[in-house]
């Protein structure tokens, strides 16, 4: 069971107010959601992580309880302000962890505070532009928030991006804090202007990358692309997950990560042991 000990506020940074949760013991853990996602919506997943680390969960500007920013935000730019979160909290190193949008902002972060990154996983995620697109129906089940308002809207979404009707953690928070509809379409822009794939090389954080694979909004073939590009990572691919892994009930994927983050030392991590490395292995390139 994970500590009951949570902590939540509300942290200004550059002009706006955004929520934080930290949660649990051990070296801190920051946790980027998904697209539109809160912290209310890593549910089992978070209790997992929150066993062994020090979880620390950010809503983005314009998602959950914290304000919209005026403009839109670069993804360069909402790495600043976790970058000042970080500070303001007083943590100088930390564990990463991204799902979906949540892997694009975990990239930036540890690329433009390396010294600040133990070590980074990257589940359900791409490197943007140079990436491998998903199908037109998944990518147009996530293009508004409406998976935040209907429950029914969201079943159906679920299964255009590859899941079974029974595969997802149901969590409230996911509709009890929605995203505003202009915090949605800010981010939207951030991931849709955005890429790593000029600078991933340079990562030199330990990175475990995760993927479903029956994922239709960020195919297989972009994980492969990212353990292939960075110099240190370790791959997993779930063969019969789809893109909402994180959330499934007795899911695998919390068990790698909770495993990669607990660990004294790489070696003695099983998920980065069993993970994949391709460091030498011909992979056809994303086109």
């Amino acid at each position: 069971m994970a500590s009951d000990d949570v902590l939540e506020r509300t942290v200004s940074v550059g002009g706006l107010r955004l929520f934080v949760r930290e949660r649990g013991e051990g070296h801190p853990l920051l946790l980027f959601n998904g697209i539109g996602g809160n912290a209310d919506m890593w549910g089992t997943a978070g209790d997992m992580l929150a066993c062994c680390s020090r979880t620390i969960s950010i809503d983005s500007p314009g998602t959950g309880r914290s304000d919209t920013s005026m403009f839109p935000l670069p993804m360069q730019s909402l790495s600043r302000f976790v970058l000042a979160v970080l500070d303001e909290l007083g943590y100088e190193r930390v564990d990463v962890m991204g799902f979906s949008f949540g892997g694009a902002l975990a990239q930036q972060v540890a690329f433009d505070a390396p010294a600040r990154v133990r070590r980074l996983a990257l589940v359900s995620t791409g490197c943007g532009w140079g990436s491998r697109l998903g199908s037109l129906s998944a990518m147009a089940a996530i293009a508004t928030p409406v998976r935040y308002f209907s429950t029914e809207w969201y079943a159906l979404t679920n299964r255009l991006l590859g899941e079974s009707d029974d595969a997802s953690d149901f969590t409230l928070g996911r509709f009890t804090h929605p995203p505003t509809p202009l915090g949605y379409a800010y981010q939207m822009w951030a991931l849709a202007t955005w890429s790593s794939r000029r600078w991933l090389h340079r990562l030199q954080a330990p990175t475990l990358v995760v993927s479903g694979g029956r994922d239709r909004l960020v195919p297989v073939e972009n994980a492969i692309q990212l353990a292939r590009l960075l110099p240190q990572s370790r791959l997993h691919i779930l063969p019969a997950a789809a893109h909402m892994l994180m959330y499934y009930q007795g899911g695998v994927a919390p068990l790698l990560l909770a495993d990669f983050f607990s660990s004294d030392t790489l070696e003695g991590s099983r998920a980065w042991r069993d993970g994949v490395d391709l460091d030498g292995i011909e992979v056809r390139e994303v086109a």
